[in-house]
């Protein structure tokens, strides 16, 4: 076997661990998650799963670190055709909404790699987060610049945006359940499009009041 064709098969048994965890992770979680399924699900033996990533820990971050990009690349080629930041900012939000909700894992995996304060974020993860936050602050001061906006703390808006959708998703069981049982108005109903347009107008109204 060349070195060529051995770079070539590794390259594919990489994709295909990656697309497996990627499966497994959202249908399961991290803590749920066994190696062992994945080796079988790939056909292919645990320990190569090993050399690849180094442990659960290193194939859960790769996993992330490829949704973070692809949703990174998914808002950047929506907002090519917009024109100003009011439209680049309704597309970042519909946008990360829709990936957000048609793969669910990605927020309770976010929620809990900042719920110890981000003392446990890599650098790889981290510098992927960090892409789509100045993505996200890159249209706020270009509309401020702009006069479409006023009084623009990008982090706070950030985390309501972000934020509010991740919690809408992880939630959407608990929120169906209390209404079902206490009649509480959880929003229980609301589909992804009612949030993302309920938080545009929202924020839309805070950056021109």
């Amino acid at each position: 076997m060349t070195k060529s064709t051995k770079r070539r098969n590794a390259e594919i048994s990489k994709k295909l661990i990656l697309s497996c965890a990627t499966e497994l992770f959202s249908k399961k979680g991290y803590s749920s998650t066994s190696l062992e399924e994945l080796a079988n699900m790939c056909d292919l033996n645990k320990a190569m799963i090993f050399y690849y990533y180094k442990s659960k820990q290193g194939l859960y971050e790769a996993v992330i670190a490829k949704v973070l990009d692809e949703i990174y690349r998914v808002v950047v080629n929506e907002n090519e055709n917009n024109k100003t930041p009011s439209e680049e900012l309704e597309s970042f939000i519909k946008t990360f909404a829709l990936f957000s909700c048609t793969h669910p894992y990605l927020p309770a995996l976010l929620l809990k790699e900042l719920s110890d304060n981000g003392t446990q974020i890599s650098e790889t993860l981290f510098f992927h987060m960090r892409k789509l936050y100045t993505l996200f602050a890159d249209i706020l001061s270009r509309g401020e610049k702009k006069g479409c906006f006023k009084d623009v703390i990008p982090m706070i808006l950030y985390f309501m945006v972000v934020g509010t959708i991740n919690l809408m998703i992880t939630t959407k069981q608990l929120r169906i359940k209390a209404y079902e049982l206490e009649k509480i108005d959880t929003c229980a109903t609301c589909d992804i499009d009612e949030i993302s347009n309920y938080l545009i107008k929202k924020t839309m109204k805070m950056l021109k009041d």
